[in-house]
């Protein structure tokens, strides 16, 4: 059955004009949404951003503008970062001295009322540290010697060593860095190196996990989250054991203030001290950048990513939130670890002062086979078995080596121990290479199990604690040698 021709024209017609109308009904929808949801952003934005008006004081842009520019932004950012470890250097005496005094000190308290509060009188019950209340417990029970020496001169000294050296600094840098974040100057550092970082084949917020890597190296290794790109994280990873942390300080400023600022005029000696500090960072930074370049042209070969930096606003700082994560996040993560560390190392420690081999101890007999590599690298067999001992924690390497020399069974301090030293042969050579040694050898125990739960890769952490370990190696072989052929020593 067909239609007949008119009826079928008349139908053709019907459908071109409802399909004219259709499309012209969608048009107008559309541009009514349009219209409708242009006009509603303008009333969010009329809202919500505080227009600034022509020639108006803009406090943001005038800060940024200053500290984004190459002229002004390096300068604040060595100033601020200057600051802060002079804060925590400084800052970290008085708690540290303190709890030194409680948990192992061989008078407990006393030092410390006499040093810190000398109008006060120490009580009878801190007279005796932890350490001394241990033995007196000890004795009591009646443990045998080598359990006691195993437990508590062992174990629990290197344990209680680690917290009081290990935590004050952290506990002072962590809030004063993440105070920086949150006010949101950080991110204009990472804005100012992204150009030094990509040219080394690095990202822009490597710059962050670096400045976190001057509190804790493991810290640091758990900051590189923040980089997007896995090639670039893992590059930051394999790196960050090049930023001195809290532990390496206290060696670092030893050396420089015994040997290289003691032969200087006394007006001179804190600016020689600094000096030396500041290059050896720069030594850091340095070995940074190179074994970036490196990785990122064999092993970690690719195509750089595209770095999108969201400058935020700057903030009045949330105290509160800065505490949690300053001490708890950051701080009682790491420390919780190091203290994992530390107390089956002391006992390794103990054990290696206290087995008798042939009339000496284990920790002789190893320094002595050691030493001969050690004096090729301007070191002994006494430092270079320190630092190996020291895996769990860098603060115990100069209690270990005044150990290793007064042939002791335990780890000790000394008030001055630069006598003890030059007695055993040390030069500025020695002290040189001890710093550099400490600045460039493998992450400690810490930052290597930070590294494995990052990477979950047994190659890459075993390649973090190669690659420093060898260029420590090379460096002060060519520093030792080197200054040897010219006469310097």
């Amino acid at each position: 059955m067909s239609l007949a021709p008119s009826l079928q024209a008349r139908i053709d017609r019907l459908l071109v004009r409802a399909d004219s109308l259709r499309e012209r009904v969608g048009k107008d929808v559309h541009d009514q949404l349009t219209g409708n949801i242009f006009t509603a952003s303008r009333a969010i934005t009329d809202t919500v951003v505080q227009r600034t008006a022509p020639g108006a004081w803009d406090l943001d842009r005038l800060l940024d503008r200053w500290l984004t520019s190459p002229w002004g932004g390096f300068p604040v950012m060595v100033l601020v970062l200057a600051g802060v470890f002079w804060l925590t250097v400084a800052g970290a005496n008085f708690p540290s001295a303190f709890l030194s005094g409680l948990l192992f000190g061989e008078h407990g308290l006393q030092e410390f009322f006499a040093t810190f509060l000398p109008g006060w009188a120490c009580p009878d019950l801190l007279a005796r540290s932890g350490h001394g209340w241990l033995h007196l417990l000890a004795a009591h029970l009646g443990m045998p010697a080598w359990t006691t020496g195993l437990l508590i001169d062992g174990a629990y000294l290197c344990w209680a060593w680690v917290v009081a050296v290990m935590l004050p600094p952290m506990a002072i840098f962590f809030p004063l860095f993440t105070f920086l974040e949150d006010l949101g100057f950080l991110p204009r550092v990472a804005f100012n190196l992204d150009r030094f970082f990509r040219a080394v084949g690095g990202h822009g917020k490597q710059a962050l996990c670096m400045a976190m890597g001057f509190g804790c190296n493991a810290a640091g290794v758990i900051s590189c989250r923040i980089i997007e790109s896995p090639r670039e994280r893992l590059i930051a990873i394999l790196t960050n054991t090049f930023v001195p942390c809290n532990g390496r300080w206290p060696t670092l400023i030893l050396m420089s203030g015994l040997f290289l600022a003691s032969g200087v005029p006394a007006g001179f000696a804190t600016a020689v001290s600094m000096a030396t500090l500041v290059a050896v960072t720069l030594l850091g930074i340095l070995a940074t950048a190179l074994l970036s370049l490196f990785l990122s042209r064999t092993l970690l070969r690719g195509v750089p990513s595209a770095f999108v930096l969201e400058l935020p606003p700057y903030r009045p700082p949330q105290v509160l939130r800065i505490l949690y994560r300053s001490l708890i996040d950051r701080t009682w993560f790491v420390l919780k670890r190091a203290m994992l560390c530390a107390a089956p190392a002391g006992a390794v420690i103990w054990l290696a002062a206290a087995i008798p081999v042939g009339g000496s101890s284990l920790f002789q007999v190893l320094a002595a086979w050691f030493d001969p590599f050690g004096r090729l690298l301007g070191l002994d067999g006494v430092i270079l078995l320190a630092f190996i001992l020291a895996l769990p924690a860098n603060e115990i390497v100069v209690p270990i080596i005044i150990m290793g020399y007064l042939h002791l069974s335990r780890m000790t301090e000394l008030e001055a121990p630069g006598p003890l030293f030059l007695q055993h042969g040390w030069s500025w050579l020695t002290a040189v290479c001890v710093m550099v040694f400490s600045l460039l050898h493998f992450p400690c125990a810490t930052t290597t199990l930070t590294i494995w739960a990052e990477t979950r890769d047994l190659r890459w952490t075993v390649l973090a604690n190669l690659l420093p370990t060898c260029l420590a190696v090379g460096v002060c072989f060519i520093v030792a040698q080197g200054s040897r052929w010219l006469g310097l020593i």
